[in-house]
């Protein structure tokens, strides 16, 4: 350990007696030379309160940390990096410093140097998102360094991909692209574990993925978000009116969306972009709700009377043709609209991620299905008595 270091380390333990024991440990460490187990303190301080306050954890790295970061996983050292960060006051030295790690990292070229790379320009992105600089923003996630080097990497590590995801859509959150918003939220959620994040952050992800799949042009499937622990942080607050709109559009069900609109209407017109929304709001629960009736009927009975839609629909027939060739053009549905006999032949359904009621259809659909062919085999069995012989 160089003078310099260990005379910082004495001032910093003298100076602040709590953390007395804790830059103690890290002297130790040091001196033994356990790098891995110096990278795991490193972690618990970085997480603790104490080291949260003024710039602690950045005069902890440019006193400390630079003097063996070479000696350090690069992946560690890339989020000890980021949160060092974010104890910077100021965005553009909060960039510089991640710009400078980044240099050390590719001059070192250290094995695996690439994730933590990555990491760490993702972060700096999210910076360029914060300051509304969008086009940087994108630049730095499409271009070659960042969608790129994640399509390169065999087996990114969680953190990496989640980071990746996280400034996506917070990008396209800025752009107010809900559909992409919410794809990239989703992705986002299956890299890290929901429960780890602070209340407060669970609870805006889930109302933003919320109000994103209900908004979304091409999102069609709610079950996904609705099954996902992160609903759960809605329950008990002001937003939870969202999972019942939810449930209610995943269902296709027009009825309960209206008597919730009327329930919650105060909540619903205190989100703008859902009171600017609300024809679309209409128009996808109304072709949420054919699809439903197509998933209702059994795959050969797929030949439905236009007047029937029109009155789970509440549409007239004329609005049922416009619902139907939307559902046709969205690629929802394949099929032949009869005109003349007032029917539409379902051939295909986009498929849907199910909730354990709709898989209980299913299953019960199946059921009936393994009776029928039962039927028929004991049918044949009695016209053809050689076949049940041959059985």
């Amino acid at each position: 350990m160089s003078a310099a270091v260990e005379s910082w380390l004495a001032a910093q333990a003298s100076g602040s007696p709590p953390l007395a024991a804790q830059y103690d440990a890290l002297r130790e460490l040091y001196d033994r030379k356990l790098w891995h187990q110096l990278t795991m303190k490193l972690e618990e301080i970085v997480a603790m309160p104490d080291f949260q306050t003024g710039d602690r954890l950045v005069q902890l790295y440019h006193n400390f940390v630079v003097d063996f970061e070479h000696k350090i996983s690069p992946l560690k050292l890339g989020h000890l990096a980021v949160a060092v960060s974010s104890r910077y006051a100021d965005r553009a030295a909060a960039g510089a410093f991640m710009g400078n790690v980044i240099e050390n990292l590719i001059e070192n070229k250290q094995p695996g140097c690439e994730e933590p790379v990555l990491y760490l320009r993702m972060h700096v992105a999210l910076l360029f998102v914060h300051e509304a600089r969008l086009t940087d923003a994108r630049a730095a996630i499409d271009g070659p360094d960042g969608k790129g080097s994640l399509d390169a990497m065999p087996s990114p590590d969680p953190s990496v991909s989640a980071a990746y995801h996280y400034v996506a859509s917070q990008y396209h959150k800025a752009k107010q692209a809900f559909a992409e918003f919410y794809r990239e939220g989703m992705l986002y959620l299956a890299h890290v574990e929901s429960s780890t994040l602070p209340e407060s952050t669970r609870r805006d992800l889930a109302v933003d993925l919320s109000l994103a799949a209900l908004l979304g042009d091409d999102v069609y499937g709610f079950a996904e978000l609705i099954a996902h622990p992160i609903c759960g942080a809605l329950a008990g607050t002001t937003f939870a009116w969202l999972v019942d709109i939810l449930n209610a559009f995943n269902d296709g069900d027009l009825h309960a969306y209206d008597a919730l609109c009327v329930k919650h209407a105060d909540a619903l017109n205190a989100q703008p972009a859902l009171v600017a929304h609300e024809r679309k709001l209409r128009e996808k629960i109304t072709i949420l709700c054919l699809l439903r009736i197509v998933f209702a009927a059994p795959a050969d009975e797929r030949e439905i009377d236009m007047e029937t839609i029109a009155q789970r629909t509440k549409l007239t027939v004329d609005g049922v043709e416009y619902l139907l060739m939307k559902a046709l053009s969205a690629r929802l549905i394949e099929g032949v609209i009869d005109q003349v006999a007032g029917k539409v032949n379902v051939t295909w359904v986009q498929p849907r991620v199910l909730l354990l009621p709709q898989i209980a259809e299913l299953g019960g659909r199946l059921d009936g299905w393994i009776e029928k062919v039962r039927a028929t085999g004991a049918a044949l069995s009695e016209e053809v008595p050689q076949l049940a012989a041959t059985a």
